[in-house]
């Protein structure tokens, strides 16, 4: 009895320090499952490098920017507005078939958009498709409540007068003008286009507004305005818009154009 009650109680010892190796033993791993992103989130996170790209594209740093655009699109691949920009820094950087491919893609994701139709207009203006710009320039116009028309008209009226086609010009420049008049960029163009029309007097009522305000004035504006006055008659208004031009842009071009003479280029 003694020996059978002494292997009882061994057992059971070793049952008890079995029982707390295992219990020392390390637990096993628990796997945490992290929950996907919300979709808010996703779109909050990918706007926040958006806002960036477009702030960093501001100050000059396209890398920069296409940086932040290629990590908008990680997070959400569908962000028609990524594209629209991404393709106007491409434009800037004379990458000009990444640009088209990256304004077509916005205009896939949103075809109605008017900012991607009047950016994607005004890069064709600018690479010389000048006729394809036009369409783009009208989709922009026609597109439902939107309220940059005044911009797109400016656009559109440069674009005609690089193709020579002035009266289409100053029509759609006066258009802009009518929505807003205090843009110096709609008057100075207008005054470009009524000059080259011969339209001299029509033409010295917008440059004046440009040049009455030294903070809008340039040298292109006073050679505009110093010509117009030469072909009025108004050769002392003439001779002081040049000192005006000599003075405050001395190394321009437009002030070696008045100190050659070259009053008809």
């Amino acid at each position: 009895m003694t020996r059978l009650l002494w292997l009882a109680l061994a057992s059971l010892a070793a049952a008890v320090l079995a029982g707390c190796a295992s219990r020392n033993e390390p637990p096993p791993p628990v796997e945490v499952r992290t929950p996907p992103p919300e979709p808010a989130d996703i779109e909050r996170r990918a706007r926040l490098r958006l806002e960036l790209a477009s702030a960093y594209f501001g100050r000059g740093q396209a890398a920069t920017a296409l940086e932040e655009l290629k990590s908008a699109l990680a997070a959400k691949p569908d962000l028609a507005e990524a594209f629209n920009l991404r393709g106007l820094v491409y434009a800037s950087q004379g990458e000009t078939q990444l640009a088209e491919e990256s304004f077509r893609r916005a205009l896939q994701l949103k075809p109605r958009d008017g900012d991607t139709l009047h950016n994607y207009g005004w890069f064709l203006c600018q690479t010389g498709r000048l006729d394809d710009a036009q369409l783009q320039f009208q989709a922009a116009l026609s597109t439902p409540a939107y309220v940059a028309a005044a911009r797109t008209l400016l656009a559109q009226g440069v674009c005609l007068a690089r193709a020579g086609r002035w009266q289409d010009a100053e029509r759609t420049l006066s258009r802009s003008f009518e929505l807003d008049p205090s843009s110096p960029a709609t008057a100075f163009n207008l005054a470009e286009v009524l000059y080259r029309r011969g339209e001299y007097e029509r033409a010295r009522f917008y440059a004046r507004r440009v040049n009455a305000q030294p903070e809008f004035s340039n040298a292109q504006s006073l050679w505009l305005a110093a010509r117009i006055e030469r072909r009025i008659g108004n050769q002392p208004g003439a001779d002081d818009l040049g000192r005006q031009l000599r003075e405050r842009f001395p190394e321009s071009p437009e002030a070696l154009r008045l100190q050659q003479g070259r009053f008809d280029d």
